[in-house]
């Protein structure tokens, strides 16, 4: 029995409201459950050095989670003078999902930056946050052609993430912060709205994990990114 009592393939309830900040050209709060992220994306005309006169634009991310998304209170990263490791690969895994579905050169030379912000954290936030990353990209990039400022369609597909993990020998969807900390193996998937795979990050804590245990969490994880797309399709209708 999961702690929550939910089935093996059963997720957590997922609510998106889109629109919740006035100012910046796209923005959703996404729960998982308890897990609450407040994400923005942010159109800048300005591009890295890097990227400069080369025709193409740029999507990044930004992730953090506030002091008390927490049990306890947990000190402020700019407090401390660096972010911590899991902060900087975070939030490389949001840019990478975000990117994996945009056409740069359709863009044009704008820049997106998406900043998702963990209000209350009890697991899956990183891929909360990816779920809740694409709307506000999709509401930004909205924006920019509503001003005729990309070339053409930039949207090449939608992209959702979800985790997975095998709970006292069973392979369950959507882990919540009890079954993360007592999982054997831990993974998260990112996919596409059309079921393609960006990035899979599987480790196993305490026990190795088999290929066929690997499919089966591989299931679980198409199976809840499909739920997610069609969450996140009636939240931009």
């Amino acid at each position: 029995m999961r702690p929550s009592g939910r089935d093996p393939d059963q997720m957590r309830a997922v609510t998106i409201e889109r629109n919740v900040a006035q100012k910046a050209e796209g923005s959703c709060l996404i729960s998982f459950g308890d897990t609450k992220v407040f994400v923005t994306a942010s159109v800048e005309t300005t591009l890295p050095s890097w990227r400069r006169g080369s025709g193409l634009g740029w999507v990044t991310a930004e992730y953090g989670m506030l002091p008390r998304a927490t049990g306890s209170r947990t000190r402020r990263e700019a407090a401390t003078g660096k972010q911590s490791g899991r902060t900087q690969e975070i939030q490389r895994l949001i840019g990478r999902s975000l990117r994996a579905v945009v056409d740069m050169h359709a863009l044009g030379e704008n820049q997106i930056t998406v900043d998702c912000d963990v209000l209350e954290a009890d697991g899956g936030t990183r891929t909360a946050s990816i779920t809740g990353a694409y709307i506000a990209l999709y509401d930004a990039i909205q924006w920019l052609k509503a001003r005729s400022l990309t070339r053409a369609e930039p949207l090449r597909d939608s992209v959702a993430a979800i985790s997975c993990g095998i709970y006292r020998g069973t392979p369950v969807l959507d882990l919540d912060y009890l079954e993360d900390v007592e999982a054997h193996t831990d993974a998260n998937f990112v996919l596409t709205g059309t079921g393609k795979f960006v990035e899979i990050q599987g480790t196993a804590e305490q026990v190795p994990f088999s290929r066929e245990e690997l499919y089966s969490l591989m299931g679980l994880a198409e199976s809840g990114i499909a739920q997610l797309t069609e969450l996140q399709k009636d939240a931009l209708a």
